[in-house]
């Protein structure tokens, strides 16, 4: 009698075969290794070497994936300003009256920017430069902060409710907001040490966050706070 031939086990792969290439994974990899290296040593300081090693490819596959160190920054760039845009959209303030709506705003860019350093050190990497790279970039139209729609939609909404003034500049609201949470953060070392204070302590930054949202809601209500 013959022997059953035992079937062939399935799943393993031959001896010397290569595994199958993941280009959106490989490209992942590098993408997330080079936000870490430019957050920590800025463009100038960044090197692709390690770059490449920490993402576990090589230089090729790299420069075969973003061209050149200039276009993998400005990806990195792009990346992080569609992160928070869609934090951004997920908001949802429309339910809330206008001054909780003001307030949610004020605590969601604050803890936005806590939670994410590398916001602030890429940001300040780009102003460096001038905005070398952000002006090159095809995707900022699309980019614009969704906070800038709701925030003049929140000021209508306020000043339809008799709540809020009228004459508000929305870029100006914007641009108080970014300053009064990315100032503080961005020069919390230097600021810690003149102060004599840490203003990373929860207390410190419990207190920054009330001054913060105290300061936006004086300038916007109609009848301010004696």
């Amino acid at each position: 009698m013959e022997k059953a031939t035992e079937a062939p086990k399935r799943g393993r792969p031959r001896a010397g075969s290569k595994p199958k290439r993941d280009p959106e994974r490989t490209r992942a990899k590098i993408l997330e290794a080079a936000t870490d290296e430019f957050t920590k040593f800025g463009l100038g300081g960044a090197r692709v070497d390690r770059i490449a090693r920490r993402a576990g490819t090589n230089e090729r596959m790299l420069y075969y994936y973003f061209v050149s160190k200039d276009q993998l920054f400005l990806t990195v760039l792009e990346s992080v300003y569609i992160r928070l845009a869609d934090a951004e959209k997920a908001l949802e303030l429309d339910h809330l009256e206008p001054v909780e709506a003001v307030k949610k705003l004020v605590e969601f860019i604050w803890n936005y920017y806590i939670e994410h350093p590398e916001f602030i050190s890429l940001i300040n990497s780009e102003n460096l430069h001038e905005a070398k790279y952000l002006k090159k970039s095809r995707k900022l139209a699309q980019l614009v902060s969704p906070v800038q729609d709701n925030i003049r939609t929140i000021l209508q909404r306020g000043q339809e409710a008799g709540v809020f003034r009228g004459g508000i500049d929305p870029a100006e609201v914007y641009i108080t907001l970014v300053a009064l949470n990315y100032y503080y953060l961005s020069n919390r070392f230097t600021l810690s040490t003149v102060l004599a204070r840490d203003l990373m302590s929860p207390v410190a930054r419990e207190t920054h966050l009330r001054h913060a949202t105290e300061v936006v809601l004086n300038y916007l209500l109609k009848s301010r706070p004696a």
